[in-house]
């Protein structure tokens, strides 16, 4: 073999490749490495989308809880300032046409019984938006069912167009109390309320709104400037806001209720109660959600107590939530429905259950509570 013939020989020795096995273990190795990477991403994907989704609950919460609690610290402003009107039942009478019938009162709670959305209640807060003082004034001559003037103290500050309420000196289911609208700016101590064009709110037939007895003497008419209501409630949607409002332009379409708005996405639960002073030492001792039915009974309630469940919107594929959410109550003052907390160390730490079962897979889902106590100022102020 010439010289030339080995030298051939060692250049190809020397260009041999990978054999299978050497190529078939690299390409293992790398996709162990591709996998592990991709967990390790999933994992971080996840955790990122659990805690964005656990910030869009807190923030939704809080909004809900903002809007309730705002309105709440507004509720029964002008409705209140003459305290034997609450609870008294206030007709509204949309020209000749429509009945409507409200409770002046600053809050109405309605116990949740639908199974739809988890026996969530509904809250009512009614109040005035008459921008300066809103204050009762005495009537000073007998109104018949028919006469088209209150003869008061003082007229100062009523304007034309203004919504009025006269409370009789007791009111019952035979002698309510009735809105109407000032047709004339206050003038010698007389508020008229005639029919007119543009007084939507004053029938031509009084004997629809005024009862058969009219309003004595001694009666009261409080200047409301406007009235509004807001009712917030639970729905597929969220937190659901319905806005009723009489005004000096209003129409019934604005009490039909038709202007419901989702006011924050993501709540899925909402509970309420009234805080009551029972022994009247100005300190709240029970809850319940029991409307009262006399002035009285109305003066005893000093506050609203508030709780709303906001669930994320990121479904967990693993269960991450094993029990229903619980609303730690204390133990200070009773509340319906609670029992000792089930993840307290303290004994006497009673919690309410906010079953939130009635939503699908809700156990794949993360939730966060939260609640409030708020003082009905202008009740406490009245009275």
């Amino acid at each position: 073999m010439t010289q030339l013939q080995l030298q051939h020989r060692r250049e190809r020795g020397l260009q041999q490749g990978v054999t299978l096995i050497e190529l078939m273990v690299a390409m293992v190795i790398g996709l162990i490495a591709v996998l592990a990477i991709t967990q390790v991403t999933a994992l971080s994907e996840g955790q990122k989308r659990t805690t964005t989704n656990g910030s869009d609950a807190q923030v939704n919460g809080a909004i809900a809880l903002h809007m309730l609690q705002r309105d709440l610290q507004s509720s029964g402003y002008g409705l209140t300032t003459f305290a034997g009107a609450m609870g008294c039942t206030l007709k509204l009478r949309y020209g000749d046409a429509t009945d409507y019938s409200w409770t002046v009162a600053p809050a109405i709670i309605t116990a949740g019984t639908s199974a739809a959305n988890g026996n969530s209640d509904s809250l009512q807060i009614l109040y005035s938006t008459r921008n300066s003082y809103s204050t009762p004034t005495r009537v000073s001559a007998a109104h018949t069912q028919t006469g088209t003037l209150f003869t008061v103290d003082s007229h100062i500050g009523v304007l034309q167009g203004d919504v009025m309420m006269a409370v009789p000196q007791t009111w019952t289911t035979a002698n309510w109390c009735s809105a109407f609208q000032a047709s004339a700016a206050g003038s010698a101590n007389v508020v008229q309320h005639a029919a007119a064009t543009g007084l939507s709110w004053n029938p031509a037939n009084l004997t629809l709104l005024f009862p058969a007895g009219g309003y004595a003497a001694d009666s009261r008419v409080v200047n409301l400037g406007a009235l509004t209501s807001h009712t917030y409630s639970v729905a597929s949607t969220g937190l659901v806001l319905t806005t009723r409002s009489v005004t000096s332009t209003s129409t019934s379409s604005d009490l039909d209720g038709s202007n419901a708005s989702v006011a924050s996405s993501g709540i899925v639960l909402m509970k309420a109660f009234y805080g009551v002073d029972t022994n009247g030492d100005g300190k709240v001792d029970s809850y319940t959600q029991t409307t009262p039915t006399t002035a009285a009974g109305w003066q005893q309630v000093l506050s609203v107590r508030i709780a709303v469940v906001a669930r994320s919107d990121q479904y967990e594929k693993s269960i991450v939530t094993t029990a229903a959410p619980e609303w730690q109550v204390g133990s200070a003052a009773a509340v319906p429905g609670s029992a000792i907390c089930t993840f307290s160390s303290v004994t006497t730490d009673q919690c309410v259950t906010l079953p939130v079962s009635y939503l699908t897979d809700w156990q794949h889902y993360r939730y966060k509570i939260f609640d409030t106590v708020v003082p009905l100022r202008n009740v406490l102020w009245s009275t």
